[in-house]
């Protein structure tokens, strides 16, 4: 294969696939291909869900998307970080707006790992047919509530004590109400199921807890908001004195919780935007060909094109590589899911950049990397965070 900086390879090179990763790889991009295109997902993102609720279907009954993580008792197919981050590289390939990231990225791996198993019984199968969808509401925002630019134990990031963030109380009957707002929260006003991240305990035990919501709960107002990436719908949503279900039991470790389902949101969110760069780039490499064919021998400017195109190529692989190293580190939570997250979002407004932004999915790529680096970064402030959880600089990092 030529890899010289006049024909870069359009096709990665730096992760081996297994036949299994490779079928699915296939599947659902003859899928998206033919359900998920530009002019497909302007029109599902004008829907009142904000994504075309019959691919979503589609996806969860054939690949199994809804439930690619999750256990096979639950009605999932048990696939690992890996497989996941293949099917989040591929519909961000495509650009297409789906509950994938509120839902199986980061609603599920919570109620997996805190809910009691009644309430694993109860919406993890559903959640795996796809005919439930989810959204995590955090009054500051997802970046600090999943430990992704900062620890997400210091400070009262879900509501101080007295006011502010989320206020859990409980009532005479051993209940929850939750009062407050969390704005952002993304499909926050189509999902079925919130999990709300609230302040209990006032001073005197002081403490984060996740709650459960159904989208019919007296008290709850969401409100969609218009977005810089429409394929990411989000939403206000406010509770107003609205009866809350506790997620799992206390004592629970929440606050872990979602540090762990934050880094590997971070390598899933690094997968998307790793595929929706190679897709710009191969639309970069595209348009040089009608240009090669009409140059001049002496054209300088097209040999700096086509270094440009080598440059991004690399740029793209090595966001690529640290993804999939990521997705494959034992333990909760991988450690380098941050660090590859920056790279790809860096990645992603490269490349956009040179496919010719403002037109097209172009600029679609570029509402992406901006929109994610609103949501969940800045990339400086990730790496950072990976430098202090991985001990790159020593001390220096805390």
């Amino acid at each position: 294969m030529d890899t010289s900086p006049s024909a870069p390879p359009a096709q990665p090179l730096t992760v081996p696939l297994t036949q299994e990763q490779q079928e699915i790889r296939r599947t659902l991009r003859e899928l998206l291909a033919e359900r998920a295109g530009p002019h497909a997902n302007r029109a599902a993102t004008a829907t009142p869900e904000g994504y075309d609720t019959a691919l979503w279907a589609q996806l969860s009954a054939g690949p199994g998307l809804a439930g690619l993580a999750l256990p096979e008792k639950y009605g999932g197919t048990g696939r690992g970080p890996a497989e996941l981050a293949l099917a989040c590289e591929e519909t961000g390939r495509a650009l297409a707006p789906s509950p994938l990231l509120a839902t199986t990225v980061l609603a599920a791996p919570l109620l997996a790992a805190l809910g009691t198993p009644a309430q694993r019984a109860e919406h993890l199968p559903r959640i795996a047919a796809g005919s439930l969808t989810c959204a995590l509401a955090a009054p500051t925002g997802l970046a600090l509530a999943l430990g992704l630019t900062g620890d997400n134990t210091a400070g009262d990031w879900s509501g101080g004590g007295r006011a502010g963030g989320i206020q859990a109380a409980r009532t005479a009957d051993a209940g929850w109400r939750l009062y407050g707002e969390a704005a952002q929260v993304i499909d926050g006003h189509s999902a079925g199921l919130l999990l709300v991240a609230a302040h209990a305990g006032g001073f005197a035990r002081s403490r984060t807890l996740l709650f459960l919501v159904p989208a019919d709960a007296p008290g709850l107002v969401r409100t969609r908001e218009p977005a810089l990436d429409a394929t990411r719908t989000r939403a206000t949503v406010q509770f107003r004195d609205t009866a809350a279900e506790l997620l799992g039991e206390e004592p629970a470790d929440v606050l872990g919780a979602l540090a762990a389902t934050g880094r590997t949101a971070a390598v899933m969110l690094a997968a998307e935007a790793v595929g929706a760069a190679a897709a710009a780039l191969d639309r970069a490499v595209a348009h040089l060909g009608p240009r090669e064919r009409a140059a001049r021998p002496a054209d300088g400017s097209l040999h700096a094109a086509r270094h440009r195109l080598a440059e991004l190529y690399v740029q793209v692989e090595a966001a690529r590589a640290l993804t999939y190293c990521a997705a494959r580190e034992p333990g909760p939570g991988p450690d380098g899911g941050p660090l590859a997250l920056a790279h790809a979002l860096e990645a992603l407004r490269a490349t956009a950049d040179e496919s010719h932004a403002g037109e097209g999915e172009a600029h679609l790529c570029f509402r992406r990397a901006a929109s994610d680096e609103l949501l969940f970064g800045p990339a400086r402030r990730l790496r950072a965070r990976a430098a202090e959880r991985t001990g790159l600089f020593g001390e220096e990092a805390a």
